[in-house]
């Protein structure tokens, strides 16, 4: 029964005891879906840019835009001369990590993964839907005597934007908690990307770059808390302030060998999620989402995918034989189809066994196996680590791509095939959800005890 006079019972859900992928709180359920539909529209630029570069990339105008791909911009006193696509990966992508580490942080200190019994589910997914691509891709590619075992960490990662985009086509019913499950594994996968970037992906370390980094990085952290709400309120102060100890810190983690994407995500680690008062709604970190979200998906993450996606599938170096014969390419389709639904359901089976739980009664395994199939979708982060596997010319690294490619595709369909038709049987249990008999501005279902 809707209750408006009490409060909702403290740690009540909305689900029952023992259950695990269970509704999360109105709050969260809100935060969530706001990001989803803003990943949604991303995720259809994102795909517009895809094909864009694609298409030109094998048409007679090709070489144009190889030649804009690596056209070389040099800044001398900065002691940096990248190609137009290295531009790209490093500096472009780096906005997009930082809204990464942005999400990450509010989602361990302020959302649903700051509680343990919520978090083991989606994280224990993550570590699934990375550890069985990682080895199916060891598995095609053991016999090269590590030729191409470089590329493991390709088919482990799963494109928040692409993947969200395409649930919200063929599955914008479905119950929330799967919405919710599929974000939230997605940023605990891009965390686990990150790491593996820092630590697999790193060479030829400049330990003195590497200490010189902390210095504005410290001075970030402290200017960000201690003015937490003066740069909340005044846009220009971290226009001025923020973002040139932000680029200095970005240039010394570049000049260290770390991957310089991994100073976006330490400094979004920086941003605090709370204002002095203690509350987080328009803290410094939502208001830091709002302002470079946009930023991120309409322009930095299509154009990274614009100079990463394009690879001639005809007419390449070995045509289509020296495809279809790298193991490359198989451990990344199979890695993406086959892996990454077995290990997250997998995963997902063990937590509902050793926590003696079952699926809430409002999610069905067969949801959840759909959910999983989008998962692996692996596009922005899978370009960024099949180009440090290999090396932008590589012909390993244009093999990745086309099966990065046709591995989320693959995906993307077998998603839409299981997901659609369920999709069609909750419309009617998600007006339900809508009800709101009390007028209180949330739906009587998040109220029942």
């Amino acid at each position: 029964m809707s209750n408006n006079s009490s409060p909702t019972p403290a740690g009540f859900d909305g689900k029952p005891s023992g259950a695990v992928l269970g509704r999360g709180s109105w709050e969260e359920t809100n935060r969530i879906g706001d990001i989803l539909r803003k990943e949604t529209v991303g995720g259809m630029v994102l795909i517009a840019a895809a094909l864009v570069a694609i298409v030109w990339a094998n048409s007679p105008w090709a070489p144009t835009y190889f030649a804009i791909r690596d056209f070389h911009i040099a800044i001398p006193w900065a002691n940096m001369d990248l190609s137009i696509g290295h531009w790209a990966a490093d500096a472009l992508l780096a906005v997009f990590f930082f809204l990464t580490g942005l999400e990450l942080k509010k989602e361990f200190v302020a959302g649903d993964l700051a509680d343990f019994s919520k978090a083991i589910v989606p994280v224990t997914a993550a570590f699934g839907g990375v550890l069985v691509p990682a080895l199916i891709f060891v598995a095609f590619n053991v016999a090269t005597a590590g030729e191409t075992l470089r590329g493991w960490a390709i088919p482990t990662a799963t494109d928040i934007a692409f993947a969200v985009a395409v649930l919200a086509v063929v599955g914008s019913n479905l119950p929330s908690p799967l919405r919710i499950f599929l974000l939230t594994l997605a940023v605990v996968d891009d965390l686990i990307a990150i790491v593996i970037i820092a630590f697999v992906y790193t060479s030829d370390l400049v330990p003195l770059y590497a200490l010189l980094a902390v210095v504005p990085i410290a001075a970030y952290f402290i200017i960000a808390h201690k003015a937490r709400d003066f740069c909340a309120k005044n846009a220009w102060a971290s226009w001025l302030i923020l973002l040139p100890l932000g680029i200095l810190a970005w240039w010394c983690v570049f000049q260290s060998g770390i991957h310089a994407t991994i100073a976006g995500v330490i400094l979004g680690f920086c941003v605090p999620v709370f204002r002095t008062d203690g509350k987080s709604e328009n803290g410094l970190a939502e208001i830091f989402e709002h302002r470079f979200r946009p930023l991120s998906t309409g322009i930095c993450v299509p154009i990274f995918a614009f100079f990463s996606a394009g690879v001639t599938v005809v007419g390449g170096e070995g045509g289509f034989s020296a495809i279809v014969s790298d193991p490359v390419v198989w451990g990344i389709v199979i890695g993406l189809v086959v892996g990454k639904p077995i290990g997250i359901m997998g995963a997902t089976y063990l937590v509902t066994k050793t926590r003696h739980a079952n699926l809430s009664p409002e999610v069905k395994w067969g949801d959840l196996f759909g959910v999983t199939l989008l998962a692996g979708i692996g596009f922005t982060v899978s370009l960024l680590v099949s180009e440090l596997s290999f090396g932008l010319e590589s012909a390993h690294n244009d093999h990745a791509k086309i099966a990065i490619l046709t591995g989320s595709f693959i995906a993307a369909i077998l998603g839409a095939m299981v997901l659609k038709p369920r999709d069609k049987r909750y419309r009617l249990i998600a007006e339900r959800e809508k009800v709101d008999k009390d007028n209180d501005g949330i739906p009587d279902v998040y109220q029942q005890d």
